[in-house]
Parts: C-alpha cells; sequence; structure tokens
C-alpha cells in the first residue's frame, strides 16, 4: 500500500496539533482448544516507563511485555517480545477485553491509546482496553532505517515526483538504501512482520488476556489486521468493529489509485467549505506545486526550505480531519505569498519531526511491514504508463501517489507475500464495518467491499456522511451510539444504516 492509505486517524490528529500538524487459510487452532502449551498465560502487568515516543501514561495504566514465536511456522523456535499496555474497566459488568489497533501500519498502540481513552470511555465501562506494538513497531523490535540526518537530507534531495532521467535516479537509488537500511536494522525480524504474523500475535494476546473471544476495534489499517484475524480465526471472533476501512479487494496500485480518489474528494470537500470552484481551486494549489518544484519555497525553520515533496504531505495532513482544514486555509495562503512554514510545520508533524531535528520510526516500520505484505512491485516503465491516469484523477496527488507505487518498495530485500489479503470469515459472529463517505485516506467504497469479503452474514456497513479519516468520535451521536450499542450490549445494526 501507499504512505498515506494505513495511517491512524488519531496519531494523524495528534500530529496536526503537535505540529501547530495472508496469506493462509483458517488456523488450525481456530475452533480448537487454546495453546495452553506454547506460551500463552496471564500477563504480568507492572507500571508503564516513558518511552521515547512520551511521558508515562497515569498510575490508571498498566505495561507487559507477550512472548511469541519469531517466526510462527516455528512456534518453539525463536522468540520476541510484544509491548502491552491496558486500563481496567470501570464498571461492574466487565465483557472481556477489547483491543485496539490505531493503523498504520508502524503506529504505537502503548503510546496511542491513554490518548484515545477518553473518547473509548463508554466502552471503558465494560471492557478493559487494550493495545500492543506491534511486532516491528515501538517496542516490539521498532525498525529505524534511517537515522535523523539521513532523512533530512533526503527530504531536500529525493524528488518524489521527478522529472528528469538523473532525479529517477536519486528516486530509485534512494528508496533502495532505505531497504538495506530496514534490512541492516530489522535482521530476522524483516521477514516475519507481516499483517498474518501480527494476526497471529492477536490470538496469542487474546489467549493471554483469559479471553474466549477476540473484541476488537481496528481504525485504518487496523481493519485489515481485523479482516486478516477473522479469516484466521473466524470462530474466535467476538464483537469486532472496524472503522475506515482499507479496501481488501485492492493491490498496490489499486489502493494508490482509490486513495488518489479519496484525497481529492477530500480536497474538493474543502474547496466547497472555502466558497471555492473544486476544479480551479484544485489547479491552483497544482500550480503552485510546480512553482515549489522548480523552485522551493524559504522557511523560518533554521534555513529549511519546503520542497514539492513536503509541500504534498502539507497538504495531506490536515484532510485527515475537518477541524484542520483552517490550518489548511492559512498555509495554502502563505505559500501562495511565497512563505513555506507553516506548510513545512504540517509537513514535519505528519513524519513526526520534533524541535530538536528528531524523527519518528513509524513509517519506517510501515514501510517494512507493508513491503512484507504486497508482493505487487511496479516498475519505472509501469509507473509511467499509470501517470497519465493519476493525473487525471487528481492534479495535486496524482503524481506523487502514482510515483510513489514505483518507489515505495522498489528492489526491497525481501519479496511481498500476496497481492491482496484473505479476510473471508465464514462462521464468525457478525462484524460491524463502519464507512466515512468523505474519508481521504480509505475511501468509503473499502467499507462495503470488506463486508462483502467478510462475507454474508458476517459484514455489516454502518454508513456515516461525514469528513475526515474514520468515523467513531467524529461528532456523529449517530455513529457513537451504534457502536457503542454493539459493543456494549451486543446490539447489531440493519446492514446499511446510514448516519448523516
Amino acid at each position: 500500500m501507499t504512505r498515506f492509505t494505513r495511517w491512524a486517524a488519531l496519531t494523524a490528529a495528534a500530529a496536526l496539533l503537535t505540529a501547530g500538524c495472508s496469506g493462509g487459510g483458517p488456523s488450525k487452532d481456530d475452533a480448537g482448544e487454546d495453546d495452553k502449551a506454547s506460551g500463552a498465560g496471564a500477563i504480568d502487568w507492572g507500571h508503564c516507563e516513558a518511552t521515547e515516543d512520551g511521558p508515562a501514561p497515569g498510575d490508571e495504566w498498566r505495561c507487559a511485555t507477550l512472548e511469541v514465536p519469531l517466526d510462527w511456522s516455528k512456534p518453539d523456535g525463536e522468540t520476541i517480545d510484544l509491548a502491552l499496555i491496558r486500563a481496567e474497566a470501570t464498571g461492574d459488568d466487565r465483557i472481556g477485553s477489547l483491543l485496539f489497533n490505531f493503523g498504520g501500519p508502524g503506529g504505537s498502540g502503548v503510546s496511542t491509546l491513554p490518548a484515545y481513552a477518553d473518547m473509548a470511555a463508554d466502552l471503558r465501562e465494560r471492557y478493559d482496553l487494550v493495545s500492543w506494538d506491534p511486532r516491528g513497531t515501538g517496542a516490539s523490535g521498532g525498525v529505524r532505517c534511517r537515522d535523523d540526518k539521513a532523512i533530512e537530507a533526503a527530504e531536500s534531495s529525493v524528488d518524489w515526483t521527478p522529472d528528469t532521467p538523473a532525479e529517477e535516479q536519486v528516486f530509485l537509488e534512494d528508496a533502495a538504501d532505505f531497504g538495506k537500511g530496514c534490512q541492516k536494522a530489522a535482521g530476522k525480524l524483516m521477514a516475519h512482520v507481516s499483517t498474518t504474523d501480527t494476526a497471529r500475535d492477536m490470538d496469542r494476546i487474546r489467549q493471554a488476556l483469559g479471553d474466549d473471544r477476540m473484541h476488537y476495534f481496528g481504525i485504518s489499517y487496523g481493519t485489515e489486521l481485523g479482516g486478516v484475524y477473522a479469516h484466521l480465526f473466524p470462530e474466535k471472533v467476538g464483537r469486532m468493529t472496524l472503522d475506515a476501512v482499507v479496501d481488501p479487494t485492492a493491490d498496490a496500485i489499486g489502493h494508490a489509485k482509490n486513495q488518489t480518489r479519496g484525497f481529492q474528494t477530500a480536497l474538493d470537500n474543502y474547496l466547497r467549505s472555502t466558497g471555492r470552484d473544486p476544479e480551479q481551486g484544485s489547479r491552483e494549489i497544482a500550480d503552485l506545486l510546480d512553482r515549489v518544484d522548480a523552485e522551493p519555497l524559504p522557511t523560518s525553520s533554521s534555513g529549511r526550505e519546503l520542497t514539492q515533496s513536503l509541500a504534498i504531505i502539507g497538504i495531506v495532513l490536515p484532510l485527515y480531519s475537518e477541524a484542520s482544514w483552517p490550518a489548511l486555509t492559512s498555509a495554502l495562503d502563505a505559500a501562495q505569498d511565497g512563505d513555506g512554514t507553516e506548510l513545512l510545520a504540517l509537513a514535519d508533524g505528519y513524519n513526526e519531526r520534533d524541535a530538536s531535528g528528531g524523527y519518528g520510526t513509524t513509517t519506517h516500520a510501515q514501510r517494512v511491514i507493508s513491503c512484507l505484505d504486497d508482493k505487487q512491485r511496479p516498475t519505472v516503465e509501469e509507473t509511467k504508463k499509470l501517470l497519465p491516469e493519476f493525473e487525471k484523477l487528481s492534479p495535486v496527488f496524482g503524481p506523487f501517489l502514482g510515483w510513489d507505487t514505483a518507489g515505495w518498495c522498489h528492489d526491497w530485500p525481501v519479496p511481498g507475500q500476496f497481492e491482496t489479503p484473505e479476510v473471508s470469515a465464514p462462521g464468525a459472529e457478525p462484524i460491524l464495518v463502519v464507512g466515512n463517505t468523505g474519508d481521504p485516506a480509505t475511501p468509503y467504497e473499502g467499507a462495503r467491499r470488506m463486508a462483502d469479503e467478510l462475507g454474508e452474514g458476517v459484514g455489516v456497513v454502518l454508513t456515516w456522511k461525514g469528513e475526515g479519516h474514520g468515523a467513531y468520535g467524529s461528532g456523529s451521536d449517530c455513529v457513537d451510539s451504534t457502536v457503542n450499542a454493539y459493543l456494549l450490549d451486543g446490539t447489531v445494526p440493519q446492514d446499511g444504516k446510514v448516519c448523516s
């Protein structure tokens, strides 16, 4: 998948604030006894410590590690540790644990869940809220493929929409170099961070928590992970909600096209909200990006310049939330006047760059995981043939996301595992699939396709006619009450219910 498809809504919103921006068939264990003899068991919860991602959460939170096989085909072989976090249910009528994945892939559940807890306060009355750092992320063997200086150097020297043979060469060499850095950092883990691996980790977590069923809330990429889990362990599915849904029927190029449409739709809606014609406004922004490509804009950030690539990322971030649209207006106005400071700040928020020049590693893990998942490896020649279609879909995002199909996993050290993930889950309990018609990163159509792939009687679609990435907790009482009724009381809504 592309770099934007797998980013969690909450992570993007937090970044904006700080910026100022399957394989395989069902498991043999899916309907049998839990594997008590191979390491599953009670978790030893203790106080949480501060991490690179932030200070320790409050006393209500407890942290732990859980040992799982490095290679699930060798369950008695080498192991790795997963970092977990939990806050216990506040009420007396406890259902069990509710496991969260906030997307990415590459996002830290350990650092994200405490920030999400207020939004999930109703759910906590009857569930222990639990999350974890999936393998290859955060404190679970998190991968750093490149140091901060090299990241900043690449931002200024690599054109992600190359216009000349020389720029193409730099673009591809940088992609290959990044992959080599990932391989050096990850070692054996490099070939064992797939979505299938993590879905199997999830079932080990379920067993260790003592739950008979997997109650789960997946956001963005977390929806794909939930679908893969449901396929592998259909008889273990409890109450599962998938929000901001990844289209499981799309391959790497299909995801890039879907997302190009999605971000253009969000941009059109943003432009309409400002009283501007979407077609004209998009052309003006595309022209701005062309000018920045030819001559980067100055900023007030220690001599750094705003490149075209950073400008695109700066435009993308505020489209994740309608509340952030005013920040986009201000940044675009400043850029049109020749000042790239605000767009650069938004891009830095997305890239997890702090004031000291340190970068987070979410996108490193994201790339390691997605390039192990995705088998498709478009060549430059294939990408060039696709570019006119991408540019027709969006003059603003099309060139960037089109080129991204060639560069994201170029010359990757390990092969991808599947064209599209398998999420069919016959026999599973109903799964609530929540789609937002204005979602830029995971367009609405993916919700219906996920429900169809899960199977008849399993996938149940709830539609919200809203804006931004994700629906739950985004301002719709209808969405929140429907999801809460399902997770707390087991009330399954009518398939196709619409919240406006």
